[in-house]
C-alpha cells in the first residue's frame, strides 16, 4: 500500500475508533452522568445553535492570541541576539528570565487588570508571557551552537561581528528559532484563553473563548463547553501550521532535516 495513503487511512482509522470508544463509554454511563460527556452528534449540534457566538468569540480570541504572539516574536528574538553576543549578558539576564518562566501566570491577571484595564491589553500581554520564554531559550541555543570551524572561518576572513551574526549565526539558529516558535504557536490559543478568562472582557462584544467557557459552565451547557474546547484546539492548529509552512518554506531547500525527508 502507498505511504501517502496510509499517512490517511491510520489516522482516519484511529479517529473512527476513538469516536466509537467515546459513544461506547457515553451509553456505558448511567442516565444521570451522561450530560458529563456529550456525543460528538451533541457537541455538533452545539455548534449550529451558538454559532454566531463561538465565531465571534473565535476572532476575539485569534486576535489576543496573535498579537501576543507577534510581540513574543519580535522581543524574544531581539533579547536571544542580545543574550548571544556575550556570556556575561547571558548569567546576568538568565536567572531572572528563569523567575519570570517559573512564576505562575495567572498571577499576573489581577495585576494587569490594574496596570492597563481587563480586555484585549491584559489578553495580549498573558498571551506574551507564555510564549516569549520558549523562544528566547530556542533561539539562544542556536546562535550559540553554531560550528566552531565555520566561525573560525569568518574571523580568518575579517569578518564583523555583524557580518558574523547575520551571515552565520542567524541562519544557523534557523531550525532552533523555528522550534521555539512551533511550540509558542501551540501556547498562543491556551494563553489567550486564560488571559481571556482571568483579565478579559465583554464589552463591545470583546468577550473571547474564556469568557463564552465561563457563560456555558454557568449554564451548564456542557456540549457547547466541548464545541468551544474543540474551536481552540483548532485555533491552535492553525497556528501551528502556519508556523509549519514558514519553516517549511525557509528550511526545506537546505536544512538537513527536510533533506532527508524529501529522499
Amino acid at each position: 500500500m502507498p505511504r501517502r495513503l496510509l499517512q490517511f487511512l491510520l489516522p482516519a482509522a484511529v479517529g473512527a475508533l476513538m469516536i466509537a470508544l467515546w459513544y461506547g463509554i457515553h451509553a456505558w454511563l448511567s442516565e444521570d452522568l451522561r450530560f458529563l460527556l456529550p456525543t460528538p452528534d451533541a457537541i455538533l449540534g452545539a455548534f449550529r445553535e451558538h454559532g454566531a457566538e463561538l465565531a465571534r468569540a473565535t476572532l476575539n480570541t485569534g486576535e489576543g492570541a496573535l498579537l501576543g504572539w507577534l510581540l513574543a516574536v519580535a522581543v524574544g528574538f531581539a533579547l536571544a541576539v542580545g543574550l548571544s553576543l556575550s556570556p556575561l549578558v547571558r548569567l546576568s539576564f538568565y536567572p531572572y528570565l528563569m523567575i519570570l518562566q517559573m512564576t505562575p501566570i495567572i498571577v499576573f491577571a489581577p495585576i494587569l487588570v490594574l496596570w492597563v484595564g481587563a480586555g484585549l491589553k491584559s489578553v495580549v500581554i498573558i498571551t506574551f508571557l507564555i510564549c516569549f520564554f520558549p523562544l528566547v531559550v530556542n533561539t539562544t541555543q542556536g546562535l550559540i551552537s553554531v560550528d566552531r570551524n565555520q566561525v573560525e572561518l569568518f574571523r580568518l576572513y575579517r569578518a564583523s561581528r555583524w557580518q558574523e551574526l547575520w551571515l552565520l549565526r542567524i541562519p544557523a539558529a534557523l531550525p532552533y528559532f523555528f522550534t521555539g516558535l512551533r511550540i509558542a504557536a501551540t501556547l498562543a490559543p491556551i494563553g489567550a484563553l486564560v488571559g481571556d478568562y482571568t483579565a478579559g472582557s465583554s464589552a463591545g462584544d470583546g468577550g473571547g473563548l474564556g469568557f463564552q467557557t465561563l457563560i456555558y459552565s454557568s449554564q451548564a451547557k456542557y456540549p457547547a463547553l466541548f464545541a468551544t474546547a474543540a474551536v481552540t484546539c483548532a485555533l491552535g492548529f492553525l497556528f501551528v501550521a502556519a508556523v509549519l509552512a514558514l519553516s517549511w518554506a525557509a528550511l526545506h531547500s537546505w536544512h538537513d532535516s527536510y533533506e532527508r525527508n524529501d529522499q
